[in-house]
């Protein structure tokens, strides 16, 4: 029987227990294994300035209803709806004839009163020559007196008359109170009409503009209270509060204008204020001014002074029964729950965080359902997030890093 030599054997003997060896390496650090990779961002530092914003409706400086001030039949409506106006345009005009002649009316009996008056001044001054003597007696003289008085005030009354009926035969034109815009014909020409009662048209002026907000009772204690600590500066001659406001489909707030009326009451039932701002609402050389009565606006108020914040973005951001909080990744790379306090949301997304995060700190920016507090995870820093940007792509879900082979 034949034999392996006694060096073969110790060499395949080393090689097995090579092998085996291999076999039962010892297995990486149990925290590298299935730690999932999860994007994290530093907060951003700047200067933000704190708002509060709302929604509202446009409204106009001035709106007036036309109504006829002459009863009578519509003869003319020269204006073409929807245009604009200035003020002392011809809107409608009601048939003046009947006017025509009332006035012609009460200036001839102004003449005939005029006329008497002559007479009655004639007949005084000849009796009043006549003083003294046995011709006249003092009661002639006063009753002349009298006569001629009587007649003055008779022009007088006459001369009212003939005014009145020239201020109606006026009233016939109606014409545009205010520079504006005026609506359409509520009635046509051929339809009677009644004096202060039927309703022409209306016409609103278009610049500037009103935009009316409802202003909850909170915002309004701390804007006078900044205000009276000098933290807000009214500006201009009447102390307004600077005011932004932004259009259906517009980017942001980009009209400025002020606050200038706030109620006198705050309403017990909303809890809120009424509160009015003033744009200046011009219209182009070519086109239409952008704003008109009843449009839906949103508002803007500033209510500090620029100061330094931290923001992260705002989906960073989660909530747990109304309280917000965010992830943070401490230096072991352990998930830390951080209960934070939100202030405004800026144009570019990013929230602002008045007190739970410190700059510098890693803030968990992706999956964030699927992460615990005392969870380890591999963070994976990216610049801070903001909407629009490349950089907002969607977050990649945690995935686990791969591990060693054998």
């Amino acid at each position: 029987m034949n034999r392996w030599p006694a060096p073969r054997i110790i060499w395949l003997g080393g090689l097995l227990a090579a092998a085996l060896a291999g076999c039962h390496r010892a297995p990486p650090p149990p925290s590298s294994l299935n730690r999932p990779v999860v994007p994290v961002s530093r907060p951003v530092q700047r200067e933000v300035t704190e708002y509060v914003e709302y929604t509202g409706r446009a409204d106009a400086v001035e709106t007036v209803g036309v109504k006829a001030r002459a009863t009578g039949y519509l003869v003319r409506a020269p204006f073409t709806e929807g245009s604009e106006v200035k003020k002392g345009d011809l809107l409608f005009e009601v048939d003046p004839r009947p006017y025509e002649a009332q006035l012609a009316q009460a200036e001839a009996q102004v003449k005939v009163a005029e006329a008497n008056l002559v007479l009655a001044q004639a007949s005084y001054n000849r009796v009043r020559n006549l003083t003294g003597s046995a011709a006249v007696s003092a009661q002639e003289i006063d009753q002349a007196r009298a006569a001629a008085d009587a007649t003055e005030a008779q022009v007088r009354a006459a001369k009212a008359t003939a005014e009145v009926y020239r201020l109606n035969l006026g009233y016939t034109k109606v014409t545009s109170p205010i520079d504006g815009q005026v609506s359409r014909y509520y009635y046509t020409v051929g339809n009677l009409v009644s004096q202060d009662q039927t309703l022409l048209t209306t016409v609103v002026s278009t610049d500037p503009m009103y935009a009316y907000f409802d202003m909850d009772e909170r915002t309004l204690l701390r804007i006078r209270t900044a205000i009276n600590e000098g933290r807000v500066r009214p500006r201009g001659p009447g102390n307004d509060l600077p005011v932004l406001m932004g259009l259906e489909g517009e980017d942001g707030f980009p009209h400025t204008g002020s606050v200038n009326f706030v109620n006198n009451v705050v309403n017990p039932s909303t809890g809120t204020i009424a509160v009015r701002g003033l744009f200046p609402n011009p219209k182009p050389p070519i086109g239409r001014s952008l704003l008109s009565p009843g449009m839906f606006v949103r508002i803007r108020l500033p209510i500090g002074q620029p100061h330094a914040a931290v923001l992260v973005v705002d989906r960073a951001i989660g909530s747990d029964q109304g309280l917000k909080y965010v992830y943070v990744i401490d230096a072991d790379k352990k998930v830390s729950y951080r209960r934070v306090t939100t202030g405004a949301l800026e144009e570019d997304g990013l929230r602002v965080i008045e007190n739970g995060v410190k700059p510098g700190e890693l803030v968990a920016v992706g999956a964030i359902q699927q992460l615990r507090p005392g969870m380890e995870v591999e963070p994976e820093e990216h610049s801070m997030p903001t909407p629009g940007a490349p950089s907002d792509a969607p977050a990649p879900a945690p995935k686990p890093k791969a591990s060693g082979g054998r």
